[in-house]
Order: structure tokens, then C-alpha cells, then sequence
């Protein structure tokens, strides 16, 4: 771990302990020293990155959603469509990979960045995005839900500890907890996931918003996963120590399509769908498979390679979801 980072962690729970939601937004994003904001190579499959995305694959990833676009708006010309990236790794976008793009203009968002979206047609879309948001973490103890946070121990290391209340995020959604769950079930969760959810809502747009990302259920997360879903990545490998290396691994969870989705349900001119990955490029982007797939017919191209990999269910098809939302 960085001497500095570790300075500025063990000065911000000096005092008492923080939530992890505190914890991982520093050790995250921290100015200088955050995981995301550091100037090194994160994503890909070299042996010197942590994790690889669909969207690091190549064109292939991005032609597909160009052309579930296409079909979802039922619109072959996007030219009148403003095309808003939100979460790209620095210095590359969904829209780079390809040689041409056929919208209006496009923007990428990314943390601290103003989301500008002024009463007009867009497409909004997120690669990985909500599940890198600071979470909170939750345990069931004999009858009753604690937040876990991060405290120094006597030896002036970072240890796991409970907040004597929850904090008030927390608060705001403990009527939902689940009651009828075994001692010692955690859950992983993010209020600033709604919060950055409704914002979008609240704008006022017309168009297709698609978001590409871990997740789960409520009744999932509630009922089916006793241990959370929290988990870091370093060199390609998954751990369940949220305190190792930090700064130096990523650090994700299981987002909550429920929430998300009842958001932008809210609204009556917007319909809204979640699926896996593989079923909504199979239905929606089936004229870019069809192209891949008869053009390497006798062959197996790293074109075709790259689709299987995207939307078979061993591989990427299921690990990962797609929640879409129309409005009109």
C-alpha cells in the first residue's frame, strides 16, 4: 500500500471508525492516490492489469450496442441522438473502438463530471459503471442489523469493526433490510447508486439509456447470497478482503437492478427491461451476429471469437446483465 494512502486512512478513522462506504471512496478515488484515479494500466488481459470488461474486447462490444440502438429506438438514422458515456476508463470511450459513429455528438462522463442532458434525444450508456460506486456493507446479528466500518486496531493497522448505529443512508432504507435471514448474512449495498440513478431520471430527455454491469435482484441480494457480494480484484484474481492492498485493487459489488429499475418506473412515459447480456444482444443486435456470424462461417475469426465470448452463458453472457430504458 502506498505510505501516503495509508497516512491519509489511518488519519480519517483516527478518531472513530468510518463506513466503508467512506473507506472505498478513498481508497478508490482519492485525488492522487485512489485505485481509478492513479495514471497505470487497469483494465485488460496482460498480466500487469487486475481485470478485463466487455468493453476492453475491442469493436465487436461496441457494434453490438450500435446496433441494439438501432433496433430498441427503431431507428436505422441516430444522427438527431447525442451519445453520453458515462464511467469510460481515461483516454478511451465505447464510441473509439469504432471508425465512425452516426450521432449528433458525443460526450464522456466521468467522476466529478457534470451530466448536461438538455431536453433532447439521447443514449446513455454504462460499461461497468454503478458496480465501481462506493457501497456500504451490512451484517445480521442476533436479530439485528449492524453496519460494518473500518477502525485502527492497538497496533495501528486497519481492522474490521461495527458502527453502534447505522449510519444515515443506511437510515433512509432499513425499512427494506430483510428480517427472516440467518445469523451472520451480509449484504452489500449503495445508496448512491439511486442517488445517481434519479439524477439521470429527473433530466428531462427522450431516447434509450443501457447500462452493462454486474447485479442482482433484491430478493437475490436478500435472500440468496449469505455472504455479500463484495470482492476485490488484483492481477486477475478475486479476494473477499475488502482491507488488502488498498489503493492497489478494485474493489466492486452486485448493483440492485430493483432499485434501479422502480426509479426510472416512476416515470410513465418510460418502459424499462432488464436481461442478461447474451439475451439482449441475441434479440436486439442479431442483424451485427448474423454479419459476424456469416462472415466467418468455415473459420473461427477473433471477430467471432470475441462475440462468443460476449454472449455465451459460460462466459460473458450471463456474469453480466443489461438494463435498458426507453422513453418517449
Amino acid at each position: 500500500m502506498n505510505s501516503k494512502l495509508q497516512d491519509i486512512l489511518k488519519q480519517a478513522c483516527s478518531m472513530s471508525p468510518m463506513t466503508y462506504m467512506d473507506y472505498i471512496e478513498i481508497v478508490l478515488y482519492h485525488e492522487s492516490y485512489g485505485y481509478y484515479t492513479q495514471k497505470k494500466q487497469r483494465v485488460g488481459r496482460s498480466t500487469q492489469t487486475d481485470f478485463y470488461t466487455s468493453e476492453s474486447l475491442g469493436n465487436v462490444f461496441a457494434e453490438l450496442v450500435l446496433n441494439a440502438a438501432q433496433n430498441l429506438l427503431k431507428k436505422n438514422d441516430l444522427s438527431s441522438y447525442h451519445f453520453i458515456e458515462i464511467g469510460a476508463e481515461p483516454q478511451s470511450s465505447l464510441l473509439s473502438q469504432l471508425d465512425e459513429h452516426p450521432f449528433k455528438k458525443q460526450s464522456v462522463i466521468r467522476k466529478g463530471d457534470e451530466l448536461k442532458i438538455n431536453n433532447e434525444p439521447i443514449i446513455l450508456f454504462a460499461n461497468e459503471w454503478l458496480d465501481a460506486l462506493p457501497f456500504h456493507r451490512l451484517v445480521y446479528l442476533n436479530g439485528q442489523w449492524y453496519e460494518k466500518a473500518v477502525t485502527l486496531n492497538t497496533k495501528d493497522e486497519l481492522e474490521e469493526t461495527l458502527l453502534e448505529k447505522l449510519s444515515p443512508p443506511i437510515q433512509s432504507i432499513a425499512e427494506r433490510l430483510p428480517t427472516k435471514v440467518s445469523n451472520g448474512y451480509q449484504i452489500d449495498l449503495s445508496p448512491e447508486t439511486q442517488n445517481q440513478i434519479q439524477a439521470i431520471s429527473d433530466k428531462r430527455w427522450s431516447g434509450l439509456v443501457m447500462l452493462f454491469d454486474y447485479g442482482k435482484t433484491w430478493n437475490e441480494i436478500a435472500t440468496q447470497m449469505p455472504n455479500g457480494s463484495a470482492r476485490t480484484y488484483y492481477k486477475h484474481k478475486q479476494g473477499t478482503d475488502l482491507l488488502y492492498e488498498p489503493g492497489n485493487c478494485d474493489i466492486t459489488f452486485d448493483v440492485c437492478w430493483d432499485f434501479i429499475k422502480e426509479i426510472f418506473d416512476k416515470n410513465k412515459n418510460t418502459q424499462s427491461h432488464l436481461q442478461s447480456q447474451e439475451a439482449f444482444f441475441v434479440i436486439h443486435a442479431q442483424d451485427r451476429i448474423k454479419e459476424i456470424l456469416s462472415q466467418s462461417q468455415f473459420t473461427f475469426s477473433h471477430t467471432k471469437q470475441t462475440l462468443l465470448e460476449l454472449i455465451h452463458p459460460a462466459n460473458m453472457g450471463q456474469k453480466f446483465q443489461t438494463f435498458h430504458a426507453i422513453r418517449k
